[in-house]
């Protein structure tokens, strides 16, 4: 019986197939290995998470829980979802992550401009701490966006402080309608879109999966 004939042997065009899928990823495989030798930097990453999908502060604990499963030391400041209860929060904090909570709930409940505005400030003096600590690796601020959108705070005086951080510290802002010089100012920007959405169709939030 001949090699062409022998029953054990894929047939010559599945070869074929075979040759040619291993010479893309080999070839995959090149460039892969081309970036990852080039990207030997180490520094603070600016992570920004924007977009009006879900998901972004589910990424944004996501990557908290990652630095605290590596032995790193975390914080959050929470601004506007601070009324709820946080599954994310009861969880991080008894490994050991700090958390400062703007607690004053969404601005469309407070209506209350001055009051929304003084409890974001006192959110933001925690925030500028851990900015300027060494010992903090990673800081999620969870809706900054709208902070800086409504207005309650300065976008220099938030610009100053990401800049002025330190150089191993990184830092994750999540929220709808990142402002461009924080986009600008990013190392890594994901925008979430909404395709659709299971508010949109009469579910409500519901804790263990929405909070």
């Amino acid at each position: 019986m001949t090699e062409e004939q022998n029953p054990n042997q894929p047939p010559a065009n599945e070869q074929q197939k075979a040759a040619r899928h291993k010479a893309r990823q080999q070839k995959l495989k090149q460039a892969v290995d081309a970036r990852v030798a080039a990207a030997s930097d180490e520094k603070g990453v600016l992570l920004v998470l924007t977009g009006n999908g879900k998901g972004k502060s589910t990424a944004g604990f996501g990557t908290v829980a990652r630095a605290v499963g590596h032995g790193k030391n975390a914080a959050v400041v929470q601004f506007i979802k601070g009324s709820w209860e946080c599954g994310e929060r009861k969880l991080l904090e008894n490994a050991g992550v700090q958390f400062e909570v703007m607690g004053t709930g969404f601005t469309w409940d407070t209506q209350d401009r001055d009051k929304d505005t003084a409890a974001a400030e006192k959110a933001w003096q925690a925030a500028e701490q851990w900015l300027s600590d060494d010992s903090i690796d990673v800081l999620l601020l969870d809706e900054l966006t709208y902070m800086v959108s409504f207005h309650y705070l300065e976008l220099e005086k938030v610009l100053t402080a990401l800049k002025n951080r330190p150089p191993m510290q990184h830092v994750i802002i999540t929220g709808r309608n990142c402002h461009r010089q924080l986009i600008e100012l990013a190392d890594t920007v994901s925008e979430i879109n909404n395709v659709k959405h299971a508010f949109d169709r009469g579910v409500k939030a519901q804790p263990g999966f929405d909070y």
